[in-house]
């Protein structure tokens, strides 16, 4: 399956709901009242948030006073544009390792997805001929381990980890002298889930910094924030204190096959400029995605009614 049918797919809830309000306004000529409302209503729904759905919103009707007969057409047009603008500079893209090896790690709350992301991307990367290995600093959860382990044994991943209770911060500190041994590529960390709010979690992320950075003092290269994307815009006050407290470098957004919030990156990415590197389309192991802004929009509104996959 492409690209292109992989967001397709994978945002299809959104899609629909945008979509159907589109259309039922589309045929009506001129844009009633009613008709912006229900444009509002769907907007709001897909957790664009406020400041999105305003500024689309905004225009549509400035295009409505210029056009009485504005479209449904036009307005996914006008919604793309607006939507286009906002994500300038969302794509989070990954450069080849400056540093053997590049640190990721994957933090955020639980149920985030986290450790199905770390083996997930663990997948991609050696698809791409990269070496990676997979540290399993999530010591809280005893699941958490055992998880990681099956899915590492399935997609022939190397793996280092504690027993249950391990000093999460050690086992990280085992896991990136292992991946040096080895001149791995990418040393993945999967972290135990943790409310923002708790002060004493967010220290055991600050030590595992300091940990890492007895190794290597610009580890981790990458901290990137594992978002539940059927939390919606709830996710804007998760980044915001992991933001504060630990310094997110970027984006990966879960669970959107499952959703139709998929506008809640915007409302993310618009709040704290964190670019987004992956989306989460669904349960395989090829599910996990680079963000594209182009198949974003193209998934959640096509310019035309009924897109061919000729882009997949």
């Amino acid at each position: 399956m492409g690209l292109f049918s992989k967001f397709k797919k994978g945002l299809s809830k959104g899609s629909e709901l945008l979509q159907g309000a589109i259309d039922r306004v589309s045929g009506r000529g001129s844009l009633s009242e009613d008709d912006l409302f229900e444009l509002e209503e769907a907007f709001y729904s897909c957790d664009f948030g406020p400041e999105t759905t305003e500024d689309i919103l905004s225009q549509v009707q400035l295009a409505h006073r210029n056009n009485k007969d504005l479209r449904g057409e036009d307005v996914r047009q006008i919604a793309r544009t607006v939507l286009a603008e906002v994500l300038q500079g969302s794509e989070g893209r990954l450069e080849a390792p400056s540093a053997k090896p590049e640190v990721i790690c994957l933090i955020g709350v639980n149920g985030s997805g986290k450790t199905t992301t770390s083996a997930k991307l663990g997948h991609l990367f050696t698809q791409d001929g990269k070496t990676v290995l997979l540290g399993a600093c999530d010591t809280f959860r005893a699941a958490a381990t055992e998880q990681l382990k099956a899915w590492s044994t399935r997609l022939n991943l190397d793996l280092v980890s504690g027993h249950h209770g391990a000093d999460a911060a050690a086992v990280a500190y085992d896991a990136h002298s292992s991946a040096s041994s080895k001149a791995c590529d990418y040393l993945l960390l999967d972290t135990a889930g943790r409310l923002h709010v708790k002060e004493h979690l967010m220290e055991e992320l600050s030590k595992l910094k300091r940990v890492l950075q007895k190794k290597d003092s610009s580890c981790p290269h990458h901290s990137w924030l594992v978002i539940d994307g059927s939390t919606g815009t709830n996710g804007v006050a998760q980044a915001k204190i992991f933001h504060e407290k630990f310094g997110l470098t970027g984006l990966v957004i879960t669970k959107l096959d499952g959703t139709s919030k998929g506008g809640a990156l915007v409302s993310i990415y618009r709040e704290l400029k964190l670019p987004v590197y992956f989306l989460g389309l669904g349960e395989q192991p090829d599910d996990l995605q680079p963000f594209s802004v182009e198949a974003y929009l193209d998934s959640l509104l096509p310019e035309l009614v009924g897109a061919s996959d000729s882009a997949a």
